[in-house]
C-alpha cells in the first residue's frame, strides 16, 4: 500500500451530541471536554494509521475559531499530516452543525504529535506498509 492509501486509510471521523453536561456556565463547550474529544481522534487515527502503540507527545496550536453551544452536533475529523521516522502528526478540525438547519462551520483545529512505542516503551520506528 502507498503511503498516501495509508494516510487516507486511517483517517477517522467521530460525530457527538453537544449535552449540558459538557458545558460551561455560558452554555458552550468546555475547552478541555474539545481537547479530550480531539485527543481521542487524534489517537485513534495514528493507531489506524500505525497498528502500533501510539501515544500523545504534544498538542501544538489549538485554535478556537468558534463558540459550540448545547444543543448542537459536532463532526471531528482526523487525518495524519505528517509522518517522521518513529512520530506522526495528526491535524484534527472539529465543526458544529446546527440540529435543525444545515448550518455547518469549523468551530476548532489543533495539531496532535503521537510516537510509537515498543513494549519497554522506548519510542521504535513507524511501520510503513
Amino acid at each position: 500500500m502507498s503511503l498516501e492509501a495509508q494516510i487516507e486509510k486511517s483517517r477517522t471521523v467521530i460525530t457527538k451530541a453537544v449535552f449540558p453536561n459538557t458545558t460551561n456556565h455560558y452554555d458552550t463547550l468546555y475547552g478541555g471536554q474539545a481537547l479530550n474529544w480531539m485527543d481521542e481522534v487524534a489517537f485513534i487515527t495514528a493507531t489506524r494509521f500505525s497498528r502500533q502503540k501510539m501515544v500523545t507527545v504534544s498538542s501544538d496550536s489549538v485554535s478556537f475559531k468558534k463558540p459550540i453551544p448545547a444543543g448542537t452536533i459536532i463532526e471531528l475529523v482526523g487525518k495524519v499530516s505528517h509522518v517522521g521516522t518513529t512520530s506522526l502528526k495528526i491535524s484534527v478540525e472539529m465543526f458544529v452543525e446546527n440540529m435543525y438547519s444545515h448550518e455547518r462551520d469549523l468551530a476548532v483545529k489543533g495539531a496532535f504529535t503521537f510516537v510509537a512505542i515498543d513494549e519497554n516503551k522506548n519510542p521504535e520506528k513507524l511501520k510503513i506498509d
